[in-house]
């Protein structure tokens, strides 16, 4: 465990990593803004700059979302580079609670946990190290982010019966907007200080009045429910054209994660003479070993016709982007 105390504001940081101390000392600096990435989903990672009041102020939503106050305690085992590790140091500062920073890896809380932990925030790939980890019931809420949950990664959270949430949001939001309780309900409720419409072509559009940017176009496709609650249906720079039908590719996948294993995978398109555009497949593993026709079976059971893959792909490794999200290719 870390043993290097930073005291910053009323919150006790526990952190030998010299980066996030690094942007402690930059939080603490007199500049308005704060330097940060893009994840890099939809292209080369941009450099943004994020006003520290609109920081706060997500901060301080997702602090009275999950009872965040002096008295709580937080770990955080992701790296301070992205900006969900960011915010959680500024959710410490802002409610002066204890915050330890773990070394970045696949098994979480593997040792030395603290005996309460009132938020823990995780990518995907780290649930099954996390829930392996003897110091599970401690956590009062995970926090989920980063990249779409799977089938798999979902069931295993539901089945856990931990209080785990998926997130919403994106860098130039200062993290998450929206959060949903996995497992209870599959559609996002913003936090307080947020809510959102939909433009002409259906994606969603987030408003704020206490944030600086009042209103940012997303490419997410949305689809409204009661009492605020929404779904996100995929990207409209994923969707394929196909004999004219909108196809979602995120769609397809939640249906058939099952006939797939733990192999990694998407729905991407290729050209057609017939449809224009055509759903096919790509997996990454062992040509060998993935039974395509066993695959196809089950899409053919599972899907309308039109919205079955015509190909499987086999690619031993995927393209992915530098914070590990699948970055979706057409063939």
């Amino acid at each position: 465990m870390a043993h290097n105390m930073i005291h910053a504001g009323n919150a006790r940081i526990l952190t030998d990593d010299i980066k996030a101390i690094e942007f402690i000392n930059e939080w603490l600096s007199d500049s308005p803004y704060i330097s940060a990435h893009t994840s890099g989903s939809t292209g080369t990672p941009k450099p943004i700059q994020l006003l520290k009041s609109d920081m706060k102020c997500s901060a301080n939503a997702t602090n009275r979302y999950f009872g965040i106050t002096a008295e709580s305690t937080m770990v955080l085992p992701l790296s301070v580079d992205y900006i969900a590790g960011k915010m959680m140091i500024v959710r410490a500062i802002e409610s002066g609670c204890n915050l330890v920073i773990e070394p970045p890896s696949m098994t979480p809380i593997a040792s030395n946990a603290p005996h309460s932990i009132d938020l823990i925030p995780i990518v995907p790939a780290q649930i099954p190290g996390l829930l392996e980890s003897p110091f599970i019931k401690r956590c009062k809420a995970i926090l989920v982010g980063g990249s779409p949950l799977t089938s798999a990664q979902e069931n295993m959270l539901a089945t856990s019966g931990l209080p785990a949430y998926a997130s919403y949001g994106m860098t130039e939001t200062c993290s998450h907007v929206a959060l949903r309780r996995i497992g209870n309900y599959d559609a996002f409720r913003f936090l307080t200080g947020f809510c959102g419409t939909a433009d002409d072509r259906g994606c969603l559009i987030i408003n704020s009045d206490r944030m600086s940017f009042g209103t940012i176009a997303t490419n997410d496709i949305v689809e409204f429910l009661h009492d605020g609650l929404f779904r996100i249906l995929g990207r409209i720079d994923n969707v394929i054209i196909s004999g004219g039908e909108k196809i979602h590719p995120e769609q397809i996948e939640h249906i058939i994660a099952p006939l797939l294993g733990s192999n990694p995978f998407y729905i991407t398109a290729r050209r057609s003479d017939k449809w224009g555009m055509e759903p096919i497949l790509v997996i990454e593993g062992d040509a060998d070993k993935v039974n395509t026709g066993s695959i196809l079976t089950g899409c053919n059971e599972l899907l309308p016709h039109h919205h079955i893959p015509k190909d499987i792909y086999i690619l031993k490794s995927l393209p992915r982007t530098a914070s590990g999200k699948i970055k979706r290719e057409s063939f």
